[in-house]
């Protein structure tokens, strides 16, 4: 445990960051599975997923938990898979 002033705060700074990094994470995880899982069982609502699921990718990538390329790659996947399953329905 640190004994400066200064590296206690840091301490708990960085606690708090991390706990609040850890809780977009999951939101965004829990978000990306719910779409995956919409996608799984070719339900209507799959679009509305894909939109909270780029929400939380856009929220998480303001608040600098996931760089702006890595949001992009995840959305950008995550429309592939839409688009991939709505052409397969097609056809």
């Amino acid at each position: 445990m640190p004994r400066i002033k200064s590296a206690i705060k840091r301490v708990k700074v960085t606690a708090k960051k991390r706990e609040r990094n850890n809780r977009v994470r999951s939101q965004v995880r829990t978000a990306v599975r719910r779409f995956k899982r919409s996608l799984s069982d070719l339900s209507v609502d799959s679009l509305e997923s894909l939109k909270a699921a780029v929400s939380r990718i856009d929220r998480a990538a303001s608040k600098g938990v996931l760089h702006r390329n890595t949001a992009a790659r995840k959305k950008s996947r995550l429309n592939k898979a839409l688009h991939k399953v709505q052409a397969a329905n097609k056809g």
